[in-house]
C-alpha cells in the first residue's frame, strides 16, 4: 500500500500532465496557484509523518539486535550448564568434555549467524528506509524545482513587457509637443487651430 505521500506526489504529477501548455510554447505550462499551493502544503504537513515512522523502522534495528544478543547468550548459557553437568560426571569425563566443547562450538557459530543475520536484515531495512526517503524527497524537490522554474519564468516575462510599455509611454510622452496657453485660454487655441484649418 502507498503511502499518502506517493499519492499526493501522483496528483501531482497528475496536475502538471494535465495542465495546458502556455501559448507557442512546448515546455512551459500554465498552473493553477491555488491547486498547486494546496497539493504543497499537504506535501509539507506529510513528510515529516512519513520520516519518523521510517525513523521507527530504523530504530527497530536495535531491538531486532538485542534480541538476537539474547538468544545467542542463552544458548551459550545453556551450552555451559550442559557441560558442567557432563563434566560432574567422573565415569565419562573424557566423552563430557567432547561433547561440551562440540555444543560449545555449535552454539557458538549460530549466535553468531542469528547476528549476522539480525545485523544484515537490520542494516537492509535502514538502507531501504533511508533510500525510500530520499527517494520521496527528491520527487517533491524535483516538482517544487519545476514549479519555481515556472513561475520565475513568467514573472520575468511579465516584468519585461511591462518595462517596454512604460519605456514606449515614456518615449510618447517625450515626443508629445504640448502648446502654450494663451491668455484667452484653451479656447482661443482652438480656435486660431479652426480658423486655420477653414
Amino acid at each position: 500500500m502507498s503511502s499518502r505521500i506517493e499519492q499526493i506526489i501522483e496528483e501531482i504529477e497528475e496536475y502538471i500532465d494535465s495542465c495546458k501548455f502556455q501559448p507557442l510554447s512546448t515546455t512551459k505550462i500554465i498552473v493553477n496557484k491555488d491547486q498547486m499551493d494546496e497539493l504543497l502544503r499537504e506535501l509539507r504537513m506529510k513528510t515529516p509523518d512519513e520520516i519518523k515512522r521510517y525513523q521507527k523502522i530504523i530504530a527497530n534495528k536495535d531491538a531486532i539486535l538485542a534480541d538476537a544478543q539474547a538468544k545467542a547468550d542463552s544458548m551459550l548459557e545453556q551450552a555451559q550448564v550442559h557441560t558442567n553437568e557432563l563434566v560432574s560426571e567422573h565415569e565419562i569425563m573424557q566423552q563430557a568434555y567432547a561433547q561440551a566443547n562440540e555444543i560449545v562450538m555449535a552454539a557458538t557459530e549460530q549466535a553468531q549467524q542469528i547476528l549476522d543475520n539480525a545485523t544484515s536484515d537490520a542494516n537492509d531495512i535502514r538502507i531501504g528506509a533511508i533510500q525510500y526517503t530520499n527517494d520521496l524527497l527528491a520527487n517533491a524537490e524535483n516538482i517544487i524545482g519545476h514549479t519555481l522554474d515556472s513561475y520565475t519564468t513568467k514573472y520575468d516575462g511579465l516584468v519585461s513587457s511591462l518595462q517596454e510599455c512604460y519605456e514606449t509611454v515614456h518615449r510618447n510622452r517625450e515626443e508629445l509637443e504640448i502648446p502654450e496657453r494663451s491668455s484667452n485660454g484653451l479656447e482661443s487655441e482652438f480656435g486660431s487651430v479652426s480658423e486655420d484649418m477653414m
